[in-house]
């Protein structure tokens, strides 16, 4: 039985007309620095995902988005040394604004076939297959 704490996060596939998908790529000095992830983040206490998405969506990368064009997709589940990440996966295909990398160290928008090149969280791993079936 683990004793690990489980780490609640919601991730956002963005999605461009071209069918392309954003992905950012982590900061230095933080944990998995250099890896390319989706845009998301930490529920706050008493916060829903979908609602934290819309948080972290501006504060990260400064577009609003509406709640109804949040659509639930597919999660991951995975145990890290020091904490089991539990993250659903949404995509959105509808924004205001231009995704710009306010918290991030580069953004690229990729199509599901290129991101095995971009180095991710293994978390990520199985929602970029998911979505490469999907798309």
């Amino acid at each position: 039985m683990s004793t690990r704490p489980v780490l609640l996060v919601a991730a956002a596939a963005l999605i461009d007309a071209e069918d392309r998908i954003l992905i950012a790529q982590r900061p230095e000095g933080k944990q998995l620095a250099g890896l390319w992830e989706f845009p998301g983040g930490k529920l706050e206490p008493g916060e829903g995902p979908e609602a934290a998405l819309v948080r972290e969506l501006k504060e990260e990368l400064g577009i609003t988005v509406a709640l109804a064009d949040l659509v639930a997709h597919s999660f991951a589940s995975h145990a890290y040394e020091n904490f089991h990440l539990l993250m659903p996966l949404f995509t959105c295909r509808r924004w205001q604004g231009t995704p710009m990398a306010l918290e991030h160290a580069a953004l690229a928008w990729v199509t599901p076939a290129e991101m095995a090149a971009f180095p991710m969280p293994p978390a990520d791993e199985p929602l970029v297959l998911a979505l490469r079936d999907r798309l």
